[in-house]
């Protein structure tokens, strides 16, 4: 049966004088699915050794941003209009499996190309964005953002990660080369829906009474920290007073956070490892030493790696259970940042430095897993430790 249908479609594409290939591209087009084909050698081929992390990293980015399918969507019907597949609600960020990881896939291929860390891949990857930030496809994000009941959409992890990416093009904007003006006009383009997003940001945060201590997506702390640094980057003072104030009313007075009933098992966020990573943010250097002392005072003083146990995954086919995975490498990312306010001669920072490398080394050996549980989404966890996305090196220690 399989057989003879694909050779009625053969017949039928021979007959109208068409391949069966162009009518695949046909419906792609129709379906505004843009198709990419691959530009530089694929990391992944054992053919090629040594392969570069940040190579592997950005194919999985590439091979996943226009990826529909399988797709978790977080989607309010409103009416059977808004009954439509993911390319068509949301119509850049459709891809990875869903609205946030298609975010931070964009994020990660924007920070690889910007960076100069993938030069071979320029091409192909500035090829994949500017196919997907076009101003029609950001039109229909706008739209979707501005359907009703969709304040809430994404937030506050997806939203965060989306400042982020915008964040990103800000900074090489600011360059002299082609990728700055590159950057610009993608970043003109997304500035209607990022003034959307940080207006609904603005508008929730006075009404949120208490910080969200989760694991998962709708932990506070982790995107305050996002918020905080698109602020820095943008200049908004107002974010920037706003998140900050938040913060400190939250978290000012935390004691003796419960690192013993971490992790949970689901967690790719560390609840008190992201509030230490977003206070020293808000506090000054001997302010934030003092506080992480009462925060965190079992932190080891003699240069141990061991004393924070790194996460376990017994099924990496399993999409919740592989956010361990992610937690080992968000936790490295926070431990290093943490260890970036301190003074150099904090007798902790070695400690949280050693702990920082064991984790993020165990994350990465995940990353590639063939498991689309896991791997539409941990490379960004991944480049953004690797890159040390969330340390501004003029402020601070070095972490090195």
């Amino acid at each position: 049966m399989i057989y003879r249908t694909g050779l009625i479609a053969l017949m039928i594409a021979i007959l109208t004088g068409c391949s069966v290939a162009e009518e695949e591209d046909q419906s792609n087009q129709d379906r505004d699915v843009f198709e990419r084909r691959n530009t530089a050698p694929d990391p992944a081929e054992n053919s090629l050794q040594p392969r570069m992390a940040e190579q592997a990293y950005a194919r999985i980015a590439l091979n996943c941003i226009n990826k529909q399918y399988p797709n978790k969507i977080s989607h309010v019907l409103n009416s059977a209009v808004d009954v439509a597949e993911p390319a068509k609600l949301t119509p850049v960020f459709y891809g990875c499996y869903d609205w946030h990881s298609s975010v931070h896939g964009h994020w990660l291929l924007t920070r690889l190309w910007g960076q100069g860390l993938v030069p071979e891949m320029d091409e192909e990857i500035a090829a994949a964005l500017a196919a997907n930030f076009t101003a029609e496809k950001i039109a229909g994000e706008l739209a979707y953002f501005q359907g009703a009941d969709r304040k809430g959409f994404e937030r506050p992890y997806g939203i965060a990660w989306f400042l982020q990416l915008t964040s990103e093009l800000s900074e090489i904007a600011d360059g002299k080369d082609g990728k700055a003006e590159q950057a610009k006009a993608w970043l003109s383009r997304l500035e209607p829906l990022e003034s959307l997003i940080v207006s609904n940001i603005k508008e929730w945060l006075p009404k949120l009474a208490y910080p969200i201590r989760l694991g998962t997506h709708n932990q506070s702390a982790f995107a305050f920290g996002l918020f905080l640094d698109w602020a820095a980057r943008s200049g908004d003072s107002e974010m920037a007073s706003l998140v900050r104030n938040k913060a400190l009313g939250f978290h000012r007075n935390d004691r003796n956070c419960p690192m013993a009933y971490e992790p949970s098992g689901e967690d790719f966020l560390s609840s008190c490892l992201m509030v230490a990573d977003l206070m020293r943010r808000v506090m000054d250097g001997s302010e934030y030493t003092t506080w992480l002392s009462d925060f965190l005072p079992a932190i080891p003083t003699d240069g141990s790696d061991d004393w924070l146990e790194v996460g376990i995954v017994n099924d990496p086919t399993d999409g919740k259970l592989v956010h361990l995975d992610g937690l080992n490498l968000s936790r490295a990312w926070a431990l290093e940042g943490m260890a970036s306010a301190l003074s150099t001669d904090d007798p902790r920072r070695a400690s949280l430095l050693a702990s920082a490398s064991l984790h993020g080394n165990s994350g990465e050996q995940s990353v590639r897993t063939p498991h689309y549980s896991g791997s539409h989404w941990l490379a960004s966890f991944a480049t953004y430790w690797r890159t040390k996305r969330g340390i501004n090196k003029k402020e601070g220690n070095s972490v090195s």
